[in-house]
């Protein structure tokens, strides 16, 4: 097929890189992995693509069956509105597979290329976005960056045009500031439109960096995305080298591959150029938090030089680094106010269960997650702690059940497949070894964050190399792992609790913790943790 990215198929358009399926106008409910075969079918033309190659194509490294891709395409015609019977999109082909009924058009992008391509490395292996307990998204300090990172601008009326490009950044700057999918694409459209009428705007060129970003890190496209946002942001620090928000475009494209340290060198660069640049402050000290730099994280979060209710997360990261530094009851109402109050904000909807299942409240924590489903939350988060309560309770097909929905929801995640077949029992030996070898390449090359390491560690568990999985999670402590409650409840680690390397880790963990606490201003710690 051709390098388009917009096709035609009879009546739908389908755009790839926005994922986005339209008929007449109206967007179409195609997600996932729904989006994932559609998008597989249209690249191959209008011939036959068998069931084997589908479950390699769109499922793998996921073991499935043909009823598994029956079922999936019996989705997507439904979201089609299209009949298996009489069908005008997608057929089936008897003992063989699946084909489009028309030969998919490709349609003219209407985004051009802002510079001529660079070429881009070969992507790593995209984020994990659990945080194995902590209660966070591992996206939240690229969310606490993104939120605000237009240096306000997001926040402006966009009727007010002062120049025509001025105007469209200004435009640009407001839909990217309203955090929804829709709205970032738009942003995107608009800030590649400024560009093309001014090659030199930086505003423009740092923009379209942040919106990339955000594709990656909110909305589920492809870690492509984030290095077309990192090429942007070099090429605006090339121009400028003391730009504190090219500097922070760039921490936030690393941040949206997964490469912590990359990431925080240049959130650290932008604070350093700009110390009143609160949201990349406050991104830095999500990162710390995740190294275990508790001290500096708590000190970050509460040096802010502007008004901190325009951070958004703030309190949730407050909160984190007070239950990991010992002050489980200060974090506590923190977490239960954001609940409570922001109904609508999802990192709230997750931390809380999460906080009350690491400190062994299960049946609130249950009752927590209900609550937090029935605000319409959507996230892969709530589904992998659904199926470790589950598990404690003792029912493998709610469990089962939970894994299949963090599975469809985040299929080019890691972790959610991993989980999901250990759990099923249905892992080769050899498949778990070459899958954790894979994975701590990459870590150790500098991709992921430490907590990474815990599932290299139930990869050698499954594989019965005991003493690896230990390593692992003696690698996952030593880069900075710090959630020791985590470690003890969940119900995955439970066949390595008793191992003596494994209650070292433990106390490993809460000497370091108790070390970071010591590093904290005694006045700062009486102010955080003093009754309301």
């Amino acid at each position: 097929m051709s390098d388009a990215v917009r096709f035609g198929l009879e009546d739908l358009t389908i755009d790839l890189e926005r994922q986005r399926v339209e008929r007449d106008g109206a967007q179409l409910n195609v997600a996932g992995l729904s989006f994932q075969l559609l998008r597989y079918l249209l690249l191959q033309g209008n011939r036959v693509v068998g069931f084997d190659e589908l479950i390699e194509q769109v499922w793998a490294p996921a073991i499935v069956n043909e009823e598994t891709v029956t079922q999936r395409v019996k989705l997507l015609r439904q979201a089609l509105g299209d009949d298996g019977r009489q069908p005008r999109y997608l057929r089936s082909v008897r003992g063989q597979g699946y084909q489009l009924c028309a030969l998919p058009r490709p349609l003219p992008d209407g985004r051009e290329t802002i510079d001529a391509p660079q070429p881009i490395p070969p992507a790593r292996r995209v984020p994990v976005v659990w945080l194995w307990g902590t209660g966070v998204l591992l996206v939240l300090a690229a969310v606490l960056f993104w939120a605000y990172g237009t240096s306000g601008a997001g926040t402006t009326d966009p009727s007010a045009a002062p120049a025509p490009v001025d105007g469209l950044v200004q435009r640009a700057a407001y839909y990217a500031g309203i955090g929804q999918r829709d709205n970032n694409e738009r942003a995107i459209e608009l800030y590649q439109r400024a560009l093309r009428e001014r090659p030199g705007d930086i505003e423009a060129r740092l923009g379209l960096s942040r919106a990339y970003s955000a594709r990656v890190c909110l909305f589920n496209f492809p870690p492509e995305w984030a290095m077309r946002a990192q090429q942007l942001a070099e090429q605006a620090i090339k121009a400028h080298p003391d730009l504190a928000s090219a500097h922070a475009a760039l921490g936030y494209a690393h941040d949206c591959r997964g490469r912590i340290d990359d990431a925080l060198a240049g959130y650290e660069q932008a604070v350093a150029l700009d110390p009143a640049a609160d949201n990349t402050r406050a991104s830095a000290a999500y990162l710390y938090d995740r190294k275990g730099r508790l001290a500096d994280a708590l000190i970050a979060n509460t040096s802010l030089r502007g008004d901190p209710a325009r951070v958004r997360y703030l309190q949730l990261q407050i909160a984190n680094n007070l239950d990991l530094l010992g002050y489980p009851q200060a974090a506590e109402a923190r977490y239960r106010r954001s609940f409570e109050l922001y109904p609508d904000n999802v990192f709230s909807n997750i931390a809380w269960p999460r906080y009350l299942f690491r400190h062994g409240r299960l049946s609130e924590a249950q009752t927590a997650l209900e609550e937090a489903k029935k605000r319409g939350t959507a996230h892969v988060d709530l589904h992998l702690l659904d199926a470790e309560l589950a598990r404690l309770r003792g029912d493998g097909a709610a469990a089962a059940h939970a894994y299949s929905e963090a599975v469809a929801l985040r299929p080019q995640a890691s972790l959610p497949t991993t989980l999901a077949r250990i759990d099923a029992g249905n892992v080769d030996a050899a498949w778990a070894r070459a899958r954790a070898g894979r994975l701590s390449m990459e870590l150790v090359a500098g991709a992921g964050y430490p907590a990474d390491w815990l599932e290299v560690a139930l990869l050698h568990d499954a594989a019965g190399d005991r003493a690896a999985a230990l390593t692992a999670i003696q690698r996952a402590v030593d880069g900075g792992y710090s959630d020791a409650d985590y470690l003890r409840i969940s119900p995955l680690f439970r066949a390595m609790a008793t191992e003596p390397a494994f209650v070292r880790g433990l106390d490993a963990i809460n000497r370091h913790n108790a070390g970071e606490r010591a590093k904290v201003p005694a006045p700062l710690l009486a102010k955080l943790t003093a009754s309301p």
